[in-house]
């Protein structure tokens, strides 16, 4: 092997070799995530095909990236000034109004990645200087309660435990690559008896991995799911993912209602998306975009993270919110270490908040609180009443007292040989 290779085959399990030279495959393998790469990969080529770079090659990514490394190490100030050319034309774009600051910067992004992993000598620090500046937090809101509702009257299966599952635990759409049924824990209340909850675990093995809870509901969902499939002869166990493709249960023959039910194929994250836009439009949630308007109102599988955030931190701690969301929490993560318990009982602050659909579990937790409200009611206003019958006894024993010590008084008086001429009139008013 020569000194320009780097061998991979303990990432890969194969015997391929990446050659440093190869500007494509250092820009593959700088990507962790297959959809990044491919948002990358259609930036890069918006761009190519902007520049008229290699047109000839359109189709074939590979060859157009390492021709433009190639032309560019050649060449600096070339590959500088085609930079420039994109991203002024792209700066007028935003001006212009036909684009936002933050879509420039996703293209900056792509090109500037596959110029650093080309070794291309860019100067973005002064190229950056120049753009407009990008709005921090986009605009767009989390759906409604009643948006939600109607969402999941979709007719499919798993738009239930998708959706629950989202909403009620705030997990990214690129979870679903990783969750597996064991990554789904029920969490018990203090008999072991009633599920108040569900721990997930999300992204295990990777570096970002972390828990969160979903609802009672999400985890009823997520269960019917799983014997649903079971009833049709998939094998579930720990292995199985939690989401998988749909087979054809009618007008077919045993063996192959049977057969296809046994080869669950998984469902990417880009797969949930396209059901989940499809369910949006179909139930009338999302309509088409008026003149002038570029975004939705909401994002089909974004939003339902932002539905997550704004409720569960009505009752929740901020710092345990985001710690069930996968975010960074700064310098806190150095020190601050709740356990699994004390983030889960804060997270059953939120259930009832979370829940989308009451399964009658809600509405048994009102009348049981309101029971013990009237119970505390009751109990305090024969506290009052006791505390009144008290006084009114303590104020006629006084008065009591009272009137026996001026009766005793009064016979002392009238014993004084002093005062046996005063009138009994004086003595009452003495």
């Amino acid at each position: 092997m020569s000194n320009s290779t780097v061998e991979i085959n303990s990432l890969t399990g194969s015997n391929d070799s990446i050659y440093l030279t190869n500007a494509y495959t250092m820009f593959v393998f700088s990507i962790r995530s297959e959809v990044t790469r491919k948002y990358y990969e259609r930036r890069l080529r918006h761009f190519f095909n902007h520049i008229n770079f290699d047109l000839e090659n359109s189709k074939n990514m590979e060859v157009r990236c390492n021709n433009f490394s190639t032309k560019g190490k050649n060449d600096t100030n070339w590959a500088i000034a085609q930079v420039i050319i994109f991203l002024q034309f792209q700066k007028e774009r935003v001006h212009n109004g036909e684009i936002t600051a933050s879509t420039l910067r996703n293209f900056i992004k792509a090109i500037k990645l596959f110029c650093d992993s080309s070794d291309l000598n860019i100067p973005w620090k002064k190229l950056m200087k120049g753009l407009p500046r990008a709005v921090q937090a986009a605009n767009d809101r989390a759906p409604t309660m009643e948006e939600i509702q109607k969402l999941i009257e979709y007719p499919d299966r798993r738009i239930k435990p998708i959706v629950y599952t989202m909403v009620s635990s705030g997990i990214r759409l690129g979870a679903w690559d990783y969750l597996k049924w064991k990554h789904v824990t029920p969490v018990y209340d203090h008999d072991n008896k009633t599920v108040v909850a569900a721990k997930l675990k999300v992204y295990e093995g990777d570096i970002e991995e972390y828990f969160s809870f979903v609802t009672p509901e999400a985890y009823k969902a997520l269960k019917e799911w799983m014997e649903f499939r079971a009833s049709y002869g998939e094998n579930i166990n720990d292995e199985s993912w939690l989401m998988r493709d749909l087979w054809q249960t009618t007008n077919v023959s045993y063996g192959a209602r049977w057969g296809l039910a046994t080869v669950p194929k998984k469902i990417k994250n880009t797969g949930i998306k396209r059901l989940l836009e499809r369910a949006l439009w179909d139930q009338g949630i999302r309509n088409k975009l008026k003149d002038g308007t570029k975004r939705h109102e909401f994002k089909a599988a974004h939003g339902f993270r932002k539905f997550y955030k704004s409720r569960a931190e009505q009752v929740m701690r901020p710092i345990n919110v985001e710690i069930t969301m996968g975010h960074n929490i700064g310098l806190s993560d150095c020190y601050y270490r709740p356990t699994v318990k004390e983030v889960s009982d804060d997270y059953l602050k939120a259930v009832d908040l979370l829940t989308i659909h009451s399964d009658g579990v809600t509405l048994k937790k009102q009348v049981q609180q309101l029971k013990e409200d009237n119970h505390n009611n009751e109990y305090i206003i024969k506290g009052k009443l006791q505390e009144k019958d008290d006084q009114i006894k303590n104020l006629e024993d006084n008065v009591k007292l009272l009137k026996e010590g001026m009766d005793k008084m009064f016979i002392l008086i009238q014993q004084n040989p002093l005062l046996a001429n005063v009138k009994p009139e004086i003595l009452k008013k003495l």
